[in-house]
């Protein structure tokens, strides 16, 4: 194991996979430009630290952030983690889902400060952290993979090594474009069910039990069943993705019909105001344009997410 760990970001995310260290016995040091969202976690044993250079002097720091200009302002901002002359990480992992061309500029602006740097974005969200099933895709240096895979394998189930460079970073996005497609297919199945008189919950137990069903199906079951959109990932942030996936398809000359429909129906999603909520929200949005007005059927479902014990 490496020594000192530094950790940027303490949103949803970010504390989840923070708090899982820190509960496995790893100590941290953690930034996060709003203190007061970090500092629950030094009850489990973290030092709450109140700029970035602070961690210049760690083996490793993680960073999760919103975006790619976020995380380009991290690492070389004038205020990030290379702003004090000589001073640099040994090795920096991102965990966020950012842009290729970020993550290779970050990557070129490290090597300069003979730092490494992975690319680490993960699949899932804070249920997922916490119930042990989270996956990472990692790209990046071989050697500073295996000094960092320790932590990442703490993350979750499944650690893939894909290679140098930002491969991973297509990964996660392609990962998220298949997300976004999916997320809207399931809800117009689940409508069109409905409409046809089939109770959400027994459609969805249906759809779970067969061929068909998938983690991604049955933990997004209670928000489609119940109406519960508390955010876990946010329409936003899925266009953002979406907008990557797009990117990188006109790059590589990949026709994306079903992406590209998915990433208008999530635009207009976000002009209606569903902007602070989980995408699951798409069931919703759904409904009303086939005239259909969703109630919470108040039905105890599993999300397949059953905390490790």
């Amino acid at each position: 194991m490496a020594g000192q760990i530094g950790w940027v970001g303490a949103g949803r995310m970010g504390y989840a996979l923070a708090e899982r260290l820190l509960k496995g016995g790893v100590k941290l040091a953690i930034y996060n430009r709003t203190r007061s969202k970090a500092e629950p976690l030094a009850a489990l044993g973290a030092t709450v630290v109140d700029e970035l250079p602070a961690l210049a002097a760690c083996d490793i720091v993680f960073v999760i952030v919103a975006d790619s200009d976020d995380l380009i302002e991290v690492v070389s901002g004038p205020k990030g983690l290379l702003s004090r002359a000589g001073q640099a990480p040994r090795i920096v992992v991102d965990i966020s889902t950012v842009s290729q061309a970020a993550s290779a500029e970050v990557r070129r602006t490290l090597a300069g400060r003979g730092a490494a740097f992975l690319a680490a974005p993960v699949s899932g969200n804070p249920k997922v952290v916490r119930s042990g099933k989270l996956s990472v895709v990692v790209s990046g240096p071989k050697t500073a993979f295996e000094t960092a895979e320790p932590y990442l394998r703490r993350f979750g189930r499944g650690v893939s090594y894909v290679g140098d460079g930002e491969r991973a970073r297509i990964v996660k996005i392609c990962h998220n474009v298949y997300l976004g497609i999916a997320a809207q297919a399931l809800a117009e199945i689940t409508v069109l069910a409905e409409k046809s008189g089939v109770p959400r919950h027994a459609f969805l137990a249906f759809v779970n039990d067969s061929v068909m069903g998938s983690v991604f199906s049955r933990y997004k079951t209670p928000a489609y069943v119940n109406l519960d959109f508390a955010a876990t990932f946010t329409p936003p942030l899925l266009r953002k993705d979406l907008d990557l996936g797009l990117e990188a398809a006109r790059e590589h000359d990949v026709p994306m019909p079903l992406a590209a429909m998915t990433r208008e129906i999530i635009q207009g999603m976000i002009g209606q105001g569903y902007t602070d909520c989980d995408f699951a929200a798409l069931v919703e949005v759904e409904a009303k344009a086939a005239g259909l007005k969703l109630m919470s059927e108040n039905v105890k479902v599993s999300d397949g997410l059953e905390p490790e014990r």
